[in-house]
């Protein structure tokens, strides 16, 4: 069976698939995207991903029409179409063709849906290194803190830390705060206390970060949102990153620092298993 997208109000074939050459998000990279995750055939937070796409396209001007009953009636539509209920989702969002009057542009929509793979086992039982990203992220720059389809920077930094085996690159700013990953969010666990850098610094609102905040307070566990130095990330008991797609992830090494003992601790292991909790929960279908 072809598998499908949804591009501009129709579902198609992907090989099909067409975006004009006066696409914004194609020629500037002026566009948003969300990446999702099914489970049972029930996208986890679907509420938060769009609350977010919809926010930054406010902050961002970038227009479009849509609903979000009609983008949450796109996603299902493409799930049954492509017959997936595991599934890897990505909603891009553009302003279409900039050089034309407001009136005249139509927005690029368009929404993947693929099987979905998670990491390795081995990462979650063992954990995983992480390098120092050699970039700054500026504090300055309006994008910043926005998931936009100028990802480029993002994706060298990964490449660089999977040139030297590690699963992520930790990104500071240009005033050596500690920000996030190329794809996640980071957390440091120091005498049982989470921390995170605030969304001030700015990061991005991750699903998955904010799914930990709450987590952390089921668990009964302080969770404190400040600025962190390099000095932290080498001081604390455990690391964690998250994101929908790799949920509560380990990190046992930083370069050539060990974190911890160099196992994946009790404070991470107890916040994997409520994740995967909270995604049995949300994810269940309500029986007809």
């Amino acid at each position: 069976m072809a598998e499908k997208v949804f591009l501009n109000d129709n579902l198609i074939d992907r090989e099909e698939a067409q975006v004009s050459v006066t696409d914004g998000g194609f020629l500037y990279g002026a566009g948003l995207f969300e990446t999702m995750r099914s489970h049972h055939g029930v996208v986890f937070r679907l509420e938060d991903h769009l609350d977010r796409l919809f926010s930054s396209a406010r902050a961002l001007s970038i227009s479009h029409p849509f609903e979000k009953a009609y983008l949450r009636e796109a996603i299902d539509r493409l799930l049954q179409a492509n017959q997936l209920a595991e599934a890897r989702l990505r909603l891009t969002l553009t302003n279409g063709p900039l050089m034309v009057s407001e009136e005249q542009r139509k927005p690029t929509l368009l929404i993947t849906a693929t099987e979905f793979r998670p990491y390795p086992a081995e990462y979650y039982q063992a954990g995983v290194l992480v390098i120092l990203c050699p970039f700054r992220q500026n504090p300055t720059d309006p994008t910043c803190g926005h998931k936009t389809t100028s990802y480029y920077p993002r994706l060298l930094a990964l490449d660089l830390a999977h040139r030297k085996r590690a699963a992520e690159a930790l990104w500071f700013t240009t005033d050596n705060r500690l920000a996030e990953g190329c794809v996640s969010n980071i957390f440091l666990v120091k005498k049982s206390i989470l921390h995170t850098p605030p969304l001030e610094t700015p990061v991005l609102p991750g699903i998955a970060r904010r799914t930990v905040g709450q987590l952390a307070g089921q668990q009964s566990r302080e969770l404190v949102e400040k600025d962190l130095s390099l000095s932290d990330v080498l001081e604390a008991d455990e690391i964690f990153l998250t994101n929908v797609i790799m949920e509560v992830l380990p990190v046992i090494g930083v370069e050539q620092h060990t974190v911890g003992d160099g196992k994946v601790g009790p404070i991470t292991k107890r916040l994997q298993e409520g994740f995967l909790q909270i995604i049995e929960q949300q994810c269940r279908r309500q029986e007809q």
